[in-house]
Protein backbone atom coordinates (compact mmCIF):
# COMPACT_ATOMS: atom_id res chain seq x y z
CA UNK A 1 0.00 0.00 0.00
CA UNK A 2 1.50 3.26 -0.74
CA UNK A 3 0.36 6.57 0.60
CA UNK A 4 -1.86 9.08 -2.04
CA UNK A 5 0.77 10.77 -4.40
CA UNK A 6 3.57 9.08 -2.49
CA UNK A 7 2.62 11.02 1.14
CA UNK A 8 3.77 10.36 4.58
CA UNK A 9 1.20 7.50 6.11
CA UNK A 10 3.80 7.28 8.98
CA UNK A 11 4.81 10.58 10.61
CA UNK A 12 6.30 9.19 14.10
CA UNK A 13 6.61 5.70 15.77
CA UNK A 14 3.24 5.70 17.58
CA UNK A 15 1.73 5.72 14.01
CA UNK A 16 3.44 2.67 13.47
CA UNK A 17 2.75 1.27 16.80
CA UNK A 18 -1.13 1.72 16.04
CA UNK A 19 -0.82 0.48 11.90
CA UNK A 20 0.83 -2.86 14.01
CA UNK A 21 -1.32 -3.27 16.93
CA UNK A 22 -4.62 -3.15 13.89
CA UNK A 23 -2.74 -5.17 11.75
CA UNK A 24 -2.25 -8.19 14.37
CA UNK A 25 -5.47 -7.88 16.07
CA UNK A 26 -6.98 -7.84 12.87
CA UNK A 27 -4.90 -11.22 12.09
CA UNK A 28 -5.48 -12.90 14.92
CA UNK A 29 -9.28 -12.41 15.04
CA UNK A 30 -9.72 -13.55 11.39
CA UNK A 31 -6.85 -16.22 11.32
CA UNK A 32 -5.10 -14.37 8.79
CA UNK A 33 -0.61 -15.54 9.16
CA UNK A 34 1.67 -12.37 9.10
CA UNK A 35 5.16 -14.08 7.61
CA UNK A 36 6.89 -10.30 7.08
CA UNK A 37 6.54 -6.90 6.88
CA UNK A 38 8.21 -3.83 6.25
CA UNK A 39 6.84 -0.52 7.30
CA UNK A 40 8.28 2.91 5.34
CA UNK A 41 7.26 6.57 5.43
CA UNK A 42 4.98 6.21 2.94
CA UNK A 43 4.07 2.76 1.73
CA UNK A 44 3.89 -0.57 3.50
CA UNK A 45 5.12 -4.37 2.28
CA UNK A 46 3.07 -7.21 4.03
CA UNK A 47 3.62 -10.96 3.41
CA UNK A 48 0.75 -12.64 4.42
CA UNK A 49 -1.60 -15.97 4.19
CA UNK A 50 -5.05 -14.87 4.71
CA UNK A 51 -7.33 -15.94 6.70
CA UNK A 52 -11.36 -17.65 6.28
CA UNK A 53 -12.64 -14.38 5.56
CA UNK A 54 -10.35 -13.28 3.45
CA UNK A 55 -8.06 -10.85 1.98
CA UNK A 56 -10.24 -8.27 0.89
CA UNK A 57 -11.97 -8.03 3.87
CA UNK A 58 -8.62 -8.22 5.95
CA UNK A 59 -6.87 -5.16 3.82
CA UNK A 60 -10.41 -3.20 4.16
CA UNK A 61 -10.43 -3.45 7.97
CA UNK A 62 -7.00 -2.38 8.20
CA UNK A 63 -6.23 0.62 5.64
CA UNK A 64 -9.71 2.29 6.15
CA UNK A 65 -9.43 2.16 10.34
CA UNK A 66 -5.88 2.93 9.79
CA UNK A 67 -6.76 6.10 7.57
CA UNK A 68 -9.68 7.33 10.10
CA UNK A 69 -6.67 6.86 12.95
CA UNK A 70 -4.98 8.89 11.30
CA UNK A 71 -6.67 11.59 9.81
CA UNK A 72 -8.34 12.55 13.09
CA UNK A 73 -4.78 12.11 15.07
CA UNK A 74 -3.36 14.53 12.17
CA UNK A 75 -6.08 16.89 11.72
CA UNK A 76 -6.17 15.69 8.05
CA UNK A 77 -9.20 15.16 5.70
CA UNK A 78 -9.33 12.83 2.44
CA UNK A 79 -7.79 9.94 1.24
CA UNK A 80 -4.64 8.77 2.80
CA UNK A 81 -4.35 5.19 0.00
CA UNK A 82 -3.13 5.80 -3.46
CA UNK A 83 -5.51 3.23 -5.20
CA UNK A 84 -6.22 -0.21 -3.87
CA UNK A 85 -3.23 -2.58 -2.80
CA UNK A 86 -1.40 -4.22 -5.33
CA UNK A 87 -1.48 -8.13 -4.19
CA UNK A 88 0.84 -11.02 -6.14
CA UNK A 89 0.13 -14.52 -5.16
CA UNK A 90 3.07 -16.71 -3.85
CA UNK A 91 2.37 -19.99 -5.18
CA UNK A 92 5.92 -21.30 -5.68
CA UNK A 93 7.97 -21.73 -2.36
CA UNK A 94 10.99 -20.11 -3.97
CA UNK A 95 9.01 -17.16 -4.86
CA UNK A 96 7.75 -17.05 -1.08
CA UNK A 97 11.27 -17.83 0.38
Amino acid sequence: MRGIERGVIFKDNDDRSTFMHRMGSLAQGSGTSIYAYALMTNHVHILLKSGERGLSTFMRRLLSEYAQYFNRRHQRIGHLFQNRYKSIICEEDAYFQ
